[in-house]
């Protein structure tokens, strides 16, 4: 009996397309890591009376987004290597491991871009913190 219709014998170029995909979340990954790194050194280099009860709301906010940070770019760089094996297992004939391959990395990014939705949602409580913070200052009255 062959192979049902939907399976279709994959070929070195199906997991080859994820590469430009992965690299640019990657890249936009590390984007994000960088912005919330300068982030953090202004924080620390000003002045500690006026953005202490913020920064102090911040911190556990902004140790969080840093872990799931580096679980987005573990799980992206994790998917990169399984597509490569991917590929390999293509290369060296060995179909049935080159989809299973190609089917752990295609779950690797959903979890990789799971993760940063979340990631997202954390970071737009942090701004929405912020905003409150500068509301509060605005409607306070002036001395």
């Amino acid at each position: 009996m062959g192979r049902p219709l939907f399976l279709l014998a994959m070929e070195l170029t199906t997991p080859a397309l994820l590469f430009p995909a992965i690299s640019l979340l990657l890249l936009a990954y590390t984007n994000r890591f960088l912005v919330l790194a300068q982030l953090i050194r202004q924080l620390h280099s000003s002045e500690r009376d006026y953005f202490e009860s913020m920064v102090q709301r911040q911190i556990s906010n902004l140790r969080q987004r840093i872990a799931l940070i580096r679980l987005m770019q573990a799980l992206g760089v994790s998917s990169f290597i399984v597509c490569t094996l991917s590929m390999l297992s293509l290369f060296i004939n060995q179909q049935w491991l080159a989809e299973v391959l190609f089917g752990l990395s295609l779950l690797l990014l959903v979890a990789s871009l799971l993760t940063s939705l979340y990631e997202i949602a954390i970071s737009t409580r942090a701004i929405e913190a912020e905003l409150a913070d500068i509301d509060a200052k605005c409607r306070r009255p002036k001395a």
